[in-house]
């Protein structure tokens, strides 16, 4: 009877599914569980796929061309009980860039602290109202980190409504046992992640994302030039966070989705602007220095 109405709710959730904004592919991974029913993991991923795909997560109506294209791999390594389980979670989302076939990654983030409960056939429930269930309150918190982060590449800090929400689930899970939600657990978590962002010291890393994408790349198919020479300014609003508060983990956040991008789209330009580009990114993100040195080649 359960897995009948499974089904039932799963079709019905997908004839409703007319203007979504999340087209996202879910996958989930179990190969270092061993000895256990393995259909539990198949319908855990159709429930997130339901879940993810088919909430309106906006007030806005979105056809079908510009739902946020997002890719979210769950890795389970560890099976607590018939219904507990531990493993990561790598979430991908992009963006189309105007008058071209290219795709830009706006976030690129593993998260290794995924904790939660699922028992067969369960269906995924969510209020904003009310304390989410582990699972839920995962795929809710980065449902609107993707949505705010797009938003905020259309206009100028556009995602805070959405960012706004994360922050809440967070505030709900601060009684919540399983790890990822509280500041004291580590520097690059839920809590921090969203903290960063909100932070008014890092507002200049959302001017940037604006920048960067709606006047710099937005740009480049028509006016190259014009494009390549804003985003190169953008890159100056990182370098005022840095200064301010040096190794962040939304800087983290961001080099982690555009270190390679940022080398093809200088590594082309004239010599002085490669240097500008160069000098900026050293500075701020040694860690990948061994990339950006192929920008001056």
């Amino acid at each position: 009877m359960r897995k009948l109405l499974f089904i039932l709710l799963v079709l019905f959730s997908a004839i409703n599914a007319n203007s979504q904004e999340l087209r996202c592919n879910i996958q989930v991974v179990s190969q270092q569980i061993q000895g256990t029913n393995k259909q539990v993991f198949q319908t855990m991923q159709t429930a997130i796929y339901e879940f993810v795909n088919t909430r309106n997560w906006t007030d806005h109506i979105y056809d079908q061309d510009e739902k946020i294209e997002c890719n979210i791999l769950i890795n389970l390594t560890d099976q607590i009980s018939s219904d507990e389980f531990k493993g990561t979670m790598q979430i991908q989302a992009r963006r189309p860039v105007f008058n071209s076939s290219y795709n830009t990654v706006l976030l690129n983030f593993k998260d290794n602290d995924i904790h939660f409960k699922y028992a067969e056939y369960q269906a995924l429930e969510y209020n904003e109202t009310t304390t989410p269930s582990s699972l839920t309150a995962l795929l809710a918190f980065y449902a609107n980190i993707i949505i705010g982060l797009d938003y905020d590449s259309f206009s100028l800090e556009g995602g805070t409504p959405y960012f706004t929400r994360a922050e809440s689930i967070v505030n709900k899970m601060q009684n919540a046992k399983y790890p990822g939600w509280k500041s004291f657990e580590s520097k690059s978590n839920r809590y921090w992640l969203i903290e960063n962002i909100l932070n008014n010291s890092y507002r200049p890393v959302r001017e940037c994302i604006y920048r960067y994408h709606r006047l710099g790349l937005d740009r480049m198919a028509d006016k190259l030039t014009e494009g390549r020479s804003e985003i190169a300014e953008s890159l100056r609003l990182l370098q005022k966070a840095h200064r301010a508060k040096p190794g962040s983990f939304i800087l983290q956040i961001f080099f982690d989705a555009k270190a390679d991008e940022l080398v093809k789209i200088f590594a082309e330009s004239f010599n002085d602007e490669k240097k500008r580009a160069y000098n900026i990114l050293s500075d701020i993100d040694p860690a990948n220095l061994t990339k950006y040195k192929k920008i001056l080649k």
